[in-house]
């Protein structure tokens, strides 16, 4: 039965009521960089990101994490991963190191400074340029085998699957005349990802960049930066890969295939993971309704997301979990 949405403290619904256009610029001041008094929100829903301008008339980026999201240990252990990429001239745009520290802390939150870096959305349908992400996307993983996060989660059904949808069940969110069938419809596809999962067998987990999408990847005519680690955790290799593959089954071989070339450049691929794809793409879909549910007090969300939490969008993605169904109980992608 349908529950009611428990309340939260003001504290969870509006964690950013205090960030103010001073409060960010005495911020950043704080890290001992001089503000022309300028700047100018980004594109950014779980934290909040800002272009601001120096005396010197450079811009930078400044990042603002959502508080209560991550310890400060989970923190620095991301920046680590980046600054350790960076210093192999491998192009992850890192956090600026000020006296001595990437993560600093004003008034309550904890913010990051970064350099501004330019570029556009990879052309995924260009057979070279996959080749190109799949040499990148290597070199990142070859760096990120050589240790273990100790403070960052891993990617896991539990968490990505499971949580996700309990939350959904027991807050509120899915329509009395729809609960059934997203209760039976998450448990049934839950079951077949487990399934896969263990047909992949004892695969590596290592560092990931761990939301590589397109929209996180910057290019520009000398290649590549990947952005944004807020995400980055332990997992298998592919969940970095997946997420480059679009259209019917023809294509998507050929934009793998082109992907895994690159990739063998410098590091080894397991094929045993593209039995993952699916499963992981099945995650996704559930652990995005979960993570709009949980931040739904937030203000931004219900106004940038408007389509959430309707009667529609429920149907769409009971029926998408279905689909998805369908799709696990077909053959995995193969290298060929």
């Amino acid at each position: 039965m349908k529950r009611a949405i428990p309340k939260q403290k003001l504290s969870d619904t509006a964690p950013y009521q205090s960030l103010t256009p001073e409060c960010i610029l005495d911020a950043i001041e704080t890290a001992g960089r001089r503000c022309d008094g300028r700047l100018s929100a980004l594109n950014s829903f779980e934290n909040r990101v800002y272009q601001v301008w120096m005396e010197d008339g450079v811009s930078i980026v400044a990042k603002f994490y959502r508080p209560r999201r991550w310890a400060r240990e989970a923190i620095l252990e991301e920046h680590g991963y980046a600054l350790e990429l960076a210093a192999r001239e491998i192009p992850v745009v890192a956090p600026l190191v000020d006296g001595g520290h990437s993560l600093h802390e004003h008034m309550g939150f904890m913010f990051a400074l970064y350099p501004r870096q330019g570029g556009r959305t990879p052309e995924l349908e260009d057979e070279d340029t996959l080749r190109w992400l799949g040499r990148f996307i290597a070199r990142i993983h070859a760096v990120g085998a050589l240790h273990r996060f100790e403070h960052r989660p891993a990617l896991d059904i539990a968490s990505f699957g499971v949580e996700p949808s309990r939350f959904l069940l027991d807050n509120g969110f899915i329509p009395d005349d729809l609960y059934d069938a997203y209760e039976s419809t998450v448990a049934d596809v839950l079951r077949r990802v487990t399934d896969r999962w263990q047909l992949a067998g004892g695969m590596r987990s290592i560092r990931l960049h761990g939301d590589c999408h397109p929209g996180n990847i910057l290019w520009t005519d000398g290649g590549p930066h990947f952005v944004d680690l807020d995400d980055a955790r332990m997992g298998p290799a592919v969940q970095d890969l997946w997420m480059w593959l679009s259209g019917e089954g023809d294509a998507r071989q050929r934009q793998l295939n082109a992907i895994i070339d690159g990739y063998r450049e410098f590091h080894d691929f397991q094929p045993t993971e593209l039995a993952l794809i699916e499963p992981l793409r099945t995650l996704r879909i559930i652990h995005y309704a979960g993570w709009l549910a949980r931040r739904w007090d937030d203000p931004a969300f219900p106004q940038s997301f408007p389509f959430f939490n309707t009667q529609r969008y429920w149907q769409d993605h009971i029926l998408a979990l279905r689909e998805q169904a369908a799709v696990l109980d077909e053959p995995a992608l193969e290298i060929e």
